[in-house]
């Protein structure tokens, strides 16, 4: 039983990340109504600057380690809103009424520049945070077996809960929220009602953006390292899990999102880890196949 906990409680920690990065592809989604492939590559792309300029501030710059940690938040949140900027001005709004293809093409290109702006600035090398408030808080003990989670793992989990309510309490009762499910509904009725259509686009890109950029901090704070690769595999479990979600509804998307990071890591703790990822994804297409259609029908910017 305690086993069983111990394996839940880790549930909560991966959850919560995935919860975060669905909730954030949704506000992309759902004004652009096409498959973003580089969300999942700006999350490793954040981590990854966090990191680098985490191990630049300290062995170059000499600083402290919690001030070298603030500048590779900083840094990485200041290159997660630029990339976001560029995209919604210049990659994406152009090419929000083209064909869905084209914007596959072009967000997989952009995932591939990515990838190799952090290979490159790294130098293919693997750089690792020193552990942080790794600390172990019990929740159980007995026979010789404790449950615990960390500190990081704790404040990760608040973090990600903190800013899931909040923007949800921001989209269901503001002006803002409001704009944005006009566009998502209907871009052209909202643009004969005043709202700026433009502005809800750009915006709604650049806070999927930061979500997964906090994600990726995140992340890299707990594991100390973010490989080259996360960003294509998150990005696929993120676009199938937000599709079973939900694309107009970050909420229940995020918690469509929860429920797969608690399956797959009860998955973890009971079946062999080289198969989880196979049958993770072949958990998410039985999912689509079985899904009920909602009869929501997507319309382009």
């Amino acid at each position: 039983m305690l086993y069983f906990l111990q394996q839940v409680l880790n549930g909560f920690h991966s959850s919560a990340l995935y919860a975060l990065l669905a909730f954030g592809y949704a506000l992309t989604h759902g004004v652009l109504h096409r498959t973003n492939i580089a969300y999942g590559s700006l999350f490793a792309f954040a981590g990854q600057t966090m990191i680098l300029c985490a191990v630049f501030g300290y062995q170059v710059l000499w600083m402290t380690l919690p001030a070298t940690v603030a500048f590779g938040i900083g840094m990485a949140f200041l290159y997660a809103l630029l990339i976001g900027h560029i995209l919604a001005r210049h990659v994406l709004a152009p090419l929000a009424s083209a064909t869905p293809n084209a914007i596959v093409v072009v967000t997989l290109g952009v995932s591939m520049v990515l990838t190799e702006l952090a290979r490159i600035s790294a130098d293919t090398l693997d750089f690792w945070l020193p552990p942080m408030l790794s600390t172990p808080v019990v929740f159980a003990d007995g026979g010789g077996f404790r449950v615990t989670l960390t500190v990081i793992q704790l404040i990760d989990c608040a973090v990600v809960v903190a800013t899931i309510a909040l923007a949800s309490l921001a989209l269901d009762r503001s002006w803002v929220g409001r704009a944005w499910r006009a566009v998502c509904d209907d871009p052209l009725a909202a643009a004969m009602c005043g709202i700026n259509v433009p502005r809800v686009f750009h915006w709604s890109v650049v806070s999927g953006g930061l979500a997964a950029a906090l994600a990726g901090i995140l992340a890299a704070f707990y594991y100390g390292n973010m490989s080259f690769g996360t960003g294509l595999i998150f990005g696929l479990k993120i676009l199938f899990i937000t599709a079973v979600g939900g694309y107009n509804t970050p909420p229940r998307a995020a918690a469509g999102a929860a429920m797969f990071g608690m399956a797959e890591a009860l998955y973890s703790g009971y079946f062999p880890l080289e198969w989880r990822d196979v049958a993770m994804f072949a958990m998410l297409v039985a999912l689509l196949v079985l899904r009920p259609s909602d009869g929501v029908q997507t319309k382009a910017i």
